[in-house]
């Protein structure tokens, strides 16, 4: 027993070691570690709920247990189905068309040589991921408003005839994905641009010795010499397809376009805030995330057997 105290107070004496010599990180730590505390793991609790009967006056943990009523409720609700499908169109969509944009527009301002003109590029590319979602989708009404909007005013000066476009169901998943196309490229493509910095400037000089184009550069020397980031970055998109954003689908979506823009995000908002059924809401915002996590350790699996890249 005494060797095994003696021990026990030995780590305790290196751990206050440590602190005392780290103490500056642990103080710069401090705040972002009690944020994740209090706003992220403290609220994590409030997941009973979807495993409960909710009742304000006996409290979350003396609610009656239901076990998976609900979750047998939403997916045995007619317009479940419906909804799980808009949820993957949309993040598939998005994925697929949104993906490789930013990759392109990073190694297309990684050979731009003009300094100017490059920074000049940067800002607009960058400039609307600044822009609110509520002034996002108000221009986009204004522009593309039936009898006033420019976008239909063009088209009939151009001899075709005026388009509802949030008037239309068919239309709203390509008014989605394509606008959030155009606010996030820009800024998604940072990341790809800080990759190509660190590109080995011998390896394109010795393409350029071989006779290389720019293009056979760009395809066997950038792309390669980026993979990990892209990898990586495509785990953290496939992990985010069943999370589409409710602020941007609720402020697009209206009574004609239902259809396609109902999501499981504003699914959970009108059930839970609207009609107060927490317990529903939760249990089916809980299945969200289940969902989302198991498709991001599927493909993170698959990329480490692939490519050797994973997040762990």
């Amino acid at each position: 027993m005494i060797p095994t105290a003696r021990k026990q107070k030995s780590r305790i004496d290196a751990v206050k070691v440590y602190l005392y010599k780290n103490w500056q990180f642990w103080a710069l730590m401090a705040l972002p570690l009690i944020y994740l505390l209090i706003f992220h793991y403290i609220p994590m609790t409030g997941i009973i709920l979807a495993f409960k009967r909710f009742s304000p006056r006996k409290g979350i943990f003396g609610s009656e247990n239901v076990g998976l009523m609900y979750f047998r409720q939403f997916l045995g609700a007619p317009s479940s189905f419906r909804i799980i499908m808009n949820t993957l169109r949309l993040g598939l969509y998005s994925l697929i068309a949104g993906f490789p944009i930013p990759i392109l527009l990073a190694i297309a301002i990684n050979e731009v040589k003009n300094r100017k003109f490059k920074k000049s590029v940067q800002l607009i590319t960058y400039a609307p991921y600044f822009i609110s979602l509520v002034v996002l989708v108000g221009m986009m009404m204004r522009i593309m408003d039936l009898r006033t909007g420019i976008l239909n005013h063009l088209i009939v000066a151009l001899g075709g005839k005026p388009i509802n476009f949030f008037g239309s169901k068919d239309i709203f998943p390509h008014l989605y994905v394509w606008s959030g196309i155009w606010q996030i490229a820009g800024y998604a493509s940072i990341i790809y641009i800080a990759a190509l910095s660190g590109v080995n400037p011998e390896l394109q000089e010795a393409a350029i010795i071989d006779g290389a184009s720019r293009l056979q550069r760009i395809w066997n020397v950038d792309l390669p010499s980026i993979r990990p980031t892209i990898v990586m970055m495509l785990i953290f998109n496939v992990g985010q397809i069943m999370n589409i954003g409710f602020e941007k689908a609720y402020l697009m979506k209206n009574s004609v376009n239902q259809a396609n823009a109902e999501i499981i995000s504003t699914f959970v908002y009108e059930i839970g805030l609207k009609n107060g059924d927490f317990s529903f809401s939760t249990a089916v915002g809980l299945f969200n995330s289940v969902v989302s996590l198991i498709l991001f350790v599927i493909v993170n699996e698959i990329s480490k057997r692939l490519t050797d890249t994973g997040v762990w």
